[in-house]
């Protein structure tokens, strides 16, 4: 890895590029990183560099939180060591590289709070029971001018949804994205103007899960740069106004052994495939704990939003939490998969995809039962109706969340004891700032901070 380092830190100082961005995501999905100059990156990935191990309970709004016994003081170091292979020039930042960190402890080893990690230890679980799976991200964000303090009132396109026409004005944006992406290595499925207020969707095209979470931070950092080169702020928060559609980061995953779809059935999935499916189901609530965590994504899942409040799995129902979709001799088999709805920025997409895998693989483990689909939208059913097919709301506070969590093993197995313990200190510490503030506060407060 040095000798790969010191090639790639010698190639871009050629280049003109001077700094390197170490990037990960902390418990709140909040992207943070360390430059290190060029010079130093050889050095970086053999002894790493020093960070403060307060990150693991930095809560949403940057304040520490000791409420975690494992990180109860200030005292502590942790090493950030990139991931050679996974260094990019930015091209939207030519002067700047990027890669993404394991978060080591002060002696090279392990450290339980890195997030990459947890991850990792579920694709080497899953390769164990010969299982591999694909993941990728629909990121959904709104566009305003720079300077714009408020989304709704200042929409950086005027719309209508889905039309060409709304992002003619994004025309050097639009360009921008798909010329960056592109040369940073990221692989766009589509682009388009979404039907929220001022919102755009890119969809990344599916690789193995690590990949595809260090993918995600890329692409964040991808449609920032793009943004301010052209006048604009971008907000992946997950609401950015009461009355307007949020922001979901649709999570799309499936699953193979011996290089068969295990999602691809006769229009529904059986076998493992059902297992898997029925997995995620049986989870969801602990799931949409880690995979939207934070006060405003509870905001988010409303009923009528395609945002899935209740939950449930159907058919390429965009109501549903889980939205099956199927594969047909014109897309192939390849192309069943399953999307999480339940899932925004606020995430972060090494945990977020760590838990999914869990408890999906748990699902084929224990051959768990998938009840029949749904095709309607429960939420406009009585509550008669919905107690009749056993569907529930999902946890709409951070309470809620986090009783559903410690009811799972399966999820909350995944984190680890001590990563666990950080992640549910920093959302109390979310849920404490939050009951001083109204509605319209904390909304602001997370507008651009993803």
């Amino acid at each position: 890895m040095t000798k790969a380092a010191s090639a790639a830190a010698k190639d871009f100082a050629a280049a003109g590029v001077g700094g390197v961005h170490l990037a990960w995501a902390d418990n709140n999905g909040i992207p943070r990183s360390r430059i290190v100059p060029v010079g130093g990156l050889a050095d970086a990935a053999t002894r790493g560099v020093g960070a403060t191990s307060l990150f693991a309970v930095f809560d949403s709004h940057d304040a520490i939180t000791y409420g975690h016994a494992g990180l109860a003081t200030p005292s502590g170091d942790i090493r950030l060591v990139p991931v050679v292979d996974r260094l990019r020039r930015l091209a939207g930042q030519p002067a700047l590289a990027w890669a993404p960190v394991h978060q080591l402890t002060r002696d090279g080893d392990p450290w339980p709070y890195c997030q990459r990690a947890v991850l990792e230890a579920q694709v080497a679980e899953a390769a164990r029971r010969g299982l591999e799976f694909r993941a990728g991200y629909e990121l959904e964000f709104a566009v305003a001018p720079a300077g714009s303090t408020d989304v709704v009132t200042t929409p950086g396109h005027p719309g209508p949804a889905y039309s060409p026409h709304a992002l003619v004005g994004l025309d050097g944006f639009v360009a921008a994205l798909l010329h960056d992406f592109a040369a940073n290595g990221l692989r766009i499925g589509q682009l388009h103007a979404e039907y929220g207020v001022a919102q755009v969707e890119l969809s990344l095209a599916a690789t193995d899960p690590v990949s595809a979470a260090d993918d995600q931070l890329l692409a964040r950092q991808t449609i920032h740069a793009a943004a301010h080169a052209h006048g604009l702020v971008v907000s992946f928060a997950p609401l950015i106004g009461l009355g307007a559609a949020g922001n979901g980061w649709h999570l799309h995953t499936s699953v193979r052994r011996k290089g068969r779809n295990l999602l691809d059935g006769e229009g529904l999935p059986g076998g493992d495939g059902a297992g898997y499916l029925a997995g995620l189901l049986r989870d969801l609530p602990a799931l949409t704990a880690i995979t939207a965590p934070s006060v405003p994504s509870t905001l988010r899942l409303r009923p009528g939003y395609f945002a899935g409040a209740y939950a449930f799995w159907g058919v390429e129902n965009r109501e549903a939490p889980l939205r099956y979709v199927p594969g047909s001799p014109l897309l192939g088999a390849d192309h069943a998969n399953v999307e999480l709805k339940t899932s925004d920025a606020s995430a972060n997409p090494y945990l977020a995809l760590a838990v999914v895998l869990a408890a999906g693989m748990a699902g084929i483990e224990d051959s768990a039962a998938l009840p029949e689909p749904i095709a309607e939208d429960p939420g406009g059913w009585t509550e008669g109706e919905r107690e009749t097919r056993g569907v529930r709301r999902l946890p709409a506070d951070t309470a809620g969340q986090d009783t559903a969590l410690l009811a799972s093993p399966r999820v909350a197995g995944a984190l680890g004891d001590d990563l666990l313990g950080a992640f549910r200190a920093v959302r109390a510490s979310d849920a404490a700032w939050a009951t001083e503030r109204s509605v319209e506060e904390i909304v602001a407060a997370h507008l651009w901070r993803y």
